[in-house]
């Protein structure tokens, strides 16, 4: 697989694989308070709102696109994943919806909200106690079981899903001059920007990620996948340790640039949701927000700039811990 297998007809084949399967989700302009205030008079911004998709975030597309080309045989033997976030419901919905059996093995800290999701959508939920020996559990079982790895990110069906949604923002917004997009492993904002910059190809591209989970960053100033000592930010969905050689070629290909934010402009881009919008938002979900409310606001001045709520799975109990209010 190379970045040239994400082409306008392999993402126009994904769309209508997808086609009155996921959500078309809407896009909205920022223009009301008290966005205005915060983001500024200068910049047209749009917000694509992929939290209301199924499962709760963009990756039910990658998801349903890769559980659909699976064999019979792979069919038969059932899905597994490891994720603590939101790549597990959308594992979860996308078995259901070919009626595979999903195995996923969850961090015991995840949310409450994921792993009981993840159980009413069918799923069996095995619980471990971290992230690192749920990646060592499912592949232990994989091979055991023959089970078919389900990657968060790595991969063509996941970036082609992910392109879909780009697609949608062009159409949406033919006027867009740039995107902003938080970053975990990568596919996310590879799909998207494959998806506008061969539409668009003036689009400036722009990725977002904490400080504490910099792996696409740092992996851009090597020039190659590199792996982070450690993660340290609240945005668990961006938390991804390493890029990895597919997802990053096509980021590589078509991204402009990354902006790092810091975990405290998250909070007050999810306070700034919740406030304006009555959504509430997990740090994730709010990272392109912040983005353009931070390092990007003088940059972006007399632009048309789209923004992505990714996804948002989070427990009003956390949700209100993290901004201080419990």
């Amino acid at each position: 697989m190379t970045p040239s297998d994400i082409s306008p007809s392999s993402i126009r084949a994904a769309r209508d694989a997808l086609e009155n399967r996921i959500i078309r989700t809407p896009m909205l302009p920022l223009r009301q308070q008290p966005f205005a205030h915060q983001i500024g008079d200068g910049i047209s911004a749009w917000i694509k709102l992929e939290l209301f998709q199924h499962a709760g975030s963009f990756k039910a597309r990658g998801n349903l696109l890769g559980i659909e080309r699976l064999s019979r045989d792979q069919r038969a033997s059932g899905v597994i994943a490891a994720s603590g976030g939101n790549h597990a419901l959308a594992v979860a919905w996308a078995a259901a919806q070919n009626k595979v059996h999903a195995k996923l093995i969850m961090p015991r800290a995840t949310d409450p909200l994921r792993v009981d999701g993840c159980k009413s959508m069918g799923a069996e939920v095995v619980l471990v106690d971290d992230i690192a020996a749920a990646f060592d559990v499912m592949n232990r079982d994989a091979e055991a079981d023959g089970l078919t790895v389900m990657h968060p990110f790595e991969g063509e069906h996941m970036t082609l899903g992910a392109a879909t949604l780009g697609a949608e923002i062009v159409e949406d917004l033919p006027d867009i001059d740039c995107m902003v997009v938080a970053v975990g492993g990568g596919g996310l904002i590879g799909g998207v920007a494959a998806a506008i910059a061969q539409e668009k190809p003036d689009c400036e591209i722009i990725g977002v990620e904490p400080f504490g989970a910099d792996s696409l960053s740092q992996s851009f100033e090597q020039g190659e996948p590199v792996r982070i000592g450690t993660v340290d930010t609240i945005a668990d969905s961006l938390g991804s340790p390493t890029a990895l050689p597919y997802s990053f070629a096509v980021a590589r290909r078509y991204v402009s640039r990354i902006v790092r934010i810091e975990d405290k402009s998250m909070l007050e881009a999810m306070a700034l949701l919740r406030d304006g919008l009555k959504i509430i938002a997990e740090p994730a979900c709010a990272a392109s927000l912040a983005a353009i409310m931070g390092p990007l606001r003088d940059s972006l001045l007399g632009r048309n700039v789209g923004i992505l709520a990714c996804g948002s799975n989070i427990g009003q109990q956390r949700f209100s811990a993290l901004l201080g209010e419990d």
